[in-house]
């Protein structure tokens, strides 16, 4: 007799501790989906009804973007920043590319862009090369995002 009881007993808790399980699993799926659906752009009811809820959904309102996104928006993404451009943003303009490239990345960063006709070693034909260039150049502060590392000299895109 008392092994039936044992057993009616560990059938109900065993029914209890599914129960709350399965409470608990299904809680956290409704919590989900409010969640998720309120960033696709979904509102519950209440929400819906009145209460201040926003018009546009979350995710489409908030624009990826990030400090190179930024810097790129500006002049920098117009001309050559000698403090900060990629060796082969240079291949565009005759004469530049790659043994003058590779100097200003060398000596860089630079205070003005005059001081690029300051580099040490430059022959008077690079110096004129330089010169013909002058207003396709643009300063700014080093970023990083762009001259970490050895990105500026290979950023591993290959043609």
């Amino acid at each position: 007799m008392n092994f039936d009881r044992l057993r009616l007993g560990e059938r109900k808790s065993m029914k209890q501790l599914f129960g709350r399980l399965f409470s608990q699993i299904l809680g956290g799926m409704l919590l989900l989906a409010v969640a998720l659906g309120g960033l696709s752009g979904w509102q519950p009811a209440a929400v819906a009804a009145g209460w201040n809820a926003p018009t546009t959904p979350l995710l489409m309102a908030m624009e990826p973007r990030n400090r190179a996104d930024d810097k790129l928006a500006t002049e920098f993404g117009k001309k050559i920043d000698l403090n900060n451009t990629n060796i082969r943003a240079f291949m565009e303009y005759p004469g530049l590319y790659p043994t003058l490239a590779r100097k200003i990345l060398q000596n860089a960063p630079f205070e003005s862009i005059d001081d690029v006709l300051k580099m040490p070693e430059l022959t008077d034909r690079q110096i004129s090369v330089l010169q013909a260039n002058m207003d396709r150049f643009t300063l700014s502060d080093p970023e990083d995002t762009f001259v970490e590392g050895g990105d500026r000299f290979n950023n591993g895109i290959y043609r």
